[in-house]
């Protein structure tokens, strides 16, 4: 029998079900941005990198305001969530020579939302020729980079303009 090691995968198995409250309400209330992998803060969303990724660069939009529902959201923050989703993907073709994106809403447990409760958007960046043999054969996707080395690249772009320093 082939085997497969992912270590890594263990603490996401000891995790499930035993965070307390909201990770999508609890992270942004705290300080340290790269160890909660936060890269952006708008008024009333957050970019964050996925903590469990399909490529490199997979980050999420999400909403300050606590719900699972699209329709339950105000102008404004839908306005600030589609134009956050723009400048990830822009960002993603700038640091990554990102060709292409998944993007999307998995809203409900049954649609493969993890946190089923708290709206977010993915965003994954794609490349020609970024499924090989391990997804279809293994059953296992390679990352090859790692979370914190994306943040280090990913969060200054964000900050750019707005002149704004770095995380804790």
């Amino acid at each position: 029998m082939n085997k497969l090691w992912a270590p890594w995968r263990m603490q996401y198995i000891q995790k499930i079900g035993s965070e307390k409250g909201c990770i999508f309400c609890t992270k942004p209330r705290q300080s340290n941005d790269r160890k909660n992998l936060v890269l952006y803060r708008g008024k009333y969303c957050f970019v964050i990198l996925n903590l469990y990724p399909y490529n490199n660069g997979h980050m999420m939009v999400v909403p300050y305001r606590h719900t699972p529902r699209v329709s339950d959201i105000s102008g404004a923050t839908l306005a600030e969530l589609w134009d956050l989703v723009g400048r990830c993907m822009e960002i993603l073709r700038k640091r990554f020579h990102a060709e292409g994106f998944n993007v999307g809403i998995n809203a409900g447990k049954i649609a493969g939302a993890g946190i089923k409760e708290h709206l977010h958007v993915h965003i994954v960046p794609r490349w020609n020729g970024d499924t090989n043999y391990m997804p279809v054969i293994g059953g296992a996707k390679v990352i090859s980079q790692a979370l914190s080395d994306a943040w280090e690249q990913l969060y200054p772009l964000f900050h750019a303009k707005a002149g704004k320093g770095r995380g804790a």
